[in-house]
């Protein structure tokens, strides 16, 4: 398939906004779909790219890595298309704690990483109150590891100005449900309520609702909701944006926004598709909250966005050809606005026939058994 390739972005997440924005720089003919259900990770996620302190080597963190380097090059060529609004900003991340050991050992594995992975920057050990220095609200007590590659996004703004220069390079954004139209084993397009949208490929990314999109079909993906509770809030005259992200050794983590805006979460709740936020999760959150950074009491608490993380039952995202005429592009837990920009190109690549930068085969969605309603991609 070439340049003429017409081809349908099912989602509206930073992942099918990536996957449109890099169909349409290949010239590519694109519709968008975007359906209108609340709890977006995209929207609630906190933004944060520093993926290098996973302790273990595999697949999925090596994807997330891949995300992170590749931010600087997406920027870069954005800015190309006139795109500067992206929220991205290295303002660094300080692991947190107390017990120095730990600490030590997390530096350790920082710096043996260096050499491989330049991203992660400048590596140091920093003692007790110190961090507090950088982010006046922590606790005098902790110590630090700070790491100069960290980074954060708003994940809504650098979503729709994916989409805003998609649209300019000629690609079609509606609302509604898409339902996937198929012929003799193969995806020939979507229908949208009364109208039908023939497409060469069609890209599913829809997030927790990826099983859905696909169900009609008989696969069966092990994509289930993750409910996050996140919590904004505000110090009103505090200079904020430059604050570096907050990673204690569990959550919650926090990090600074513009204007005085702090973020910090979130839960982890196995609840289905639950849309609220609950006493026990807000809760939970401003006592772990309040006992890293007990300045944080004194803001005021602004708003408390809930976000459904697609999470697949081992853990890895689902990257490939699903059937004929059909990518799916989902699945990536808590780490999507890292690794979600990345996975887009990839996915993109191959609705247009071509080969994505890296081995994407333990992303394989066809791992999973399906009922055959339709072959998998080669058979």
């Amino acid at each position: 398939m070439g340049a003429s390739t017409r081809v349908v972005v099912v989602g509206g997440g930073i992942v099918a906004a990536s996957v449109a924005y890099h169909l349409t720089r290949e010239g590519a003919s694109v519709i968008v779909v975007e359906a209108d259900w609340p709890g977006s990770a995209t929207s609630a996620g906190a933004g944060i790219i520093c993926p290098w302190t996973d302790r273990g080597d595999h697949p999925f963190y090596r994807l997330s890595a891949e995300g992170a380097r590749y931010y600087p090059e997406l920027l870069a060529m954005l800015a190309e298309d006139g795109r500067r609004e992206t929220s991205y900003a290295k303002v660094g991340a300080l692991c947190v704690a107390t017990d120095m050991d730990r600490l030590n050992s997390i530096a350790a594995l920082l710096r043996a990483r260096q050499a491989g992975t330049p991203e992660i920057g400048d590596v140091e050990v920093v003692g007790p109150g110190e961090p507090r220095g950088r982010f006046p609200l922590l606790g005098a007590d902790l110590a630090g590891v700070w790491i100069s590659g960290g980074a954060r996004i708003d994940g809504r703004v650098m979503r729709d100005t994916l989409l805003r220069a998609a649209a300019a390079n000629g690609a079609r954004r509606m609302r509604g449900m898409a339902v996937l139209e198929h012929e003799a084993g193969r995806v020939t397009g979507v229908s949208v309520g009364s109208d039908r949208y023939d497409a060469d490929t069609v890209v599913v990314a829809a997030g927790a609702w990826t099983p859905q999109a696909c169900a009609d079909l008989g696969w069966r993906l092990p994509i289930e909701p993750q409910r996050g509770q996140i919590l904004h809030a505000e110090l009103p005259g505090a200079d904020t944006a430059s604050w570096p992200v907050i990673l204690p050794p569990e959550d919650p983590y926090l990090l600074g926004f513009p204007r005085g805006r702090i973020v910090f979460g979130a839960t982890r709740e196995d609840v289905g598709f639950d849309y609220r936020a609950t006493v026990g999760g807000v809760g939970a959150m401003l006592s772990a909250a309040a006992e890293i950074a007990p300045g944080l009491t004194e803001a005021t608490l602004v708003e408390t966005r809930i976000g459904f993380r697609p999470a697949t039952s081992d853990g890895r995202p689902l990257i490939g050809l699903l059937g004929d005429g059909l990518v799916v592009a989902a699945g990536h837990g808590p780490e999507g606005l890292t690794a979600g920009p990345w996975t887009g190109r990839a996915a993109a690549a191959l609705a247009l026939g071509q080969e994505p930068q890296a081995d994407l085969s333990d992303f394989d969605p066809a791992r999973f058994e399906t009922d055959d309603t339709l072959p998998a991609a080669g058979g």
